[in-house]
């Protein structure tokens, strides 16, 4: 009996992915052609590996044992690899660094550019997503390394903190609040827009607001930090974010921060990769990078 590692890696994504559409769309595959080597694994192996009966495809006890295993296969693939880049060092390679919303799209950006002109013989690519999106990255061993707003829950990976974020209330520039001391009762009326489900910075939104007392406001969802600074800008309403992610919209007069009191909090901001995984040196001397910067780098 062998085991084409081909049709193991599709498995393991219908798997990770819950349904053979979504296995499809990230493998830029069609459905029956995923279904197709599924059903041929199975074959194979003489099990059933898939229980597709219910609206979510999952594993079955066989399916599980396998999955587990093609884990560590997949896992151990990346490992010799990092292996090989470890004798090349620095002179050639890829890296792939990950960031959710926030430190994706304010704080990477410039550091990854210095990173690469310090070393122009890597290949380098930015994935950003929200919380959930960048933690099942990792487990799943898609990107090494990634730098995170708020703190991941899953045991698996190691999580070392690096700077802070502090959130801010702001409004359109002209909004009536700006400009003075608001307790926090005053909000009670306005409209609140929220980050998408799976944000972490959604979560500290929804936490704030029940610290404040205004659970019942009203409240729209809105994804992404720039177009939810557009709809600010416009009137549409106030909005909790990241102090980093406003500071040129505030200089340009585009928004204005509310001085609301008690003052929102702030949360850390952290750098995380699997605890059973090598880094590359590339990865790791960009994780050397991220620990020398003493504050968030402007």
């Amino acid at each position: 009996m062998q085991l084409n590692l081909h049709r193991l890696w599709i498995f393991l994504q219908v798997v990770e992915q819950g349904g053979f559409s979504a296995a499809a769309q990230k493998l830029y595959m069609s459905q029956p052609s995923v279904s197709g080597q599924v059903h041929q694994l199975e074959k194979s192996l003489h099990a059933t590996l898939l229980d597709r009966s219910g609206a979510r495809v999952r594993a079955t006890a066989e399916g599980e044992v396998l999955a587990d295993y093609a884990r560590r296969i997949f896992l151990l693939a990346d490992e010799a690899v990092t292996a090989i880049e470890q004798v090349q060092g620095l002179i050639a390679g890829r890296i792939t660094i990950a960031g959710t919303t926030t430190a994706g799209t304010y704080l990477l950006p410039p550091l990854l550019t210095r990173f690469v002109r310090e070393h122009p013989g890597l290949e380098h690519s930015l994935q950003v997503g929200n919380g959930e999106q960048v933690q099942r990255w990792l487990l799943a061993g898609e990107v090494g390394l990634a730098v995170l707003a708020g703190e991941p829950s899953a045991p698996q990976l190691e999580v070392v903190a690096m700077f802070g974020d502090q959130l801010v209330l702001i409004a359109a520039s002209d909004h009536p609040l700006v400009g003075r001391p608001v307790d926090a009762a005053e909000l009670a009326r306005e409209r609140f827009l929220l980050r998408e489900s799976g944000s972490a910075t959604r979560q500290l939104q929804e936490a704030e607001l029940a610290r404040w007392g205004l659970i019942e406001v009203p409240t729209s969802d809105i994804w992404g930090p720039e177009t939810i600074k557009q709809a600010v800008s416009a009137g549409m309403g106030l909005c909790l974010i990241s102090e980093h992610a406003v500071t040129r919209d505030v200089a340009l007069g585009e928004v204005a921060i509310i001085d609301v009191r008690p003052a929102p909090s702030a949360r850390p901001i952290v750098v995380a990769h699997r605890r059973d995984r090598l880094l590359s040196p590339a990865e790791f001397a960009f994780l050397r990078l991220l620990e020398e910067q003493a504050d968030w780098p402007h």
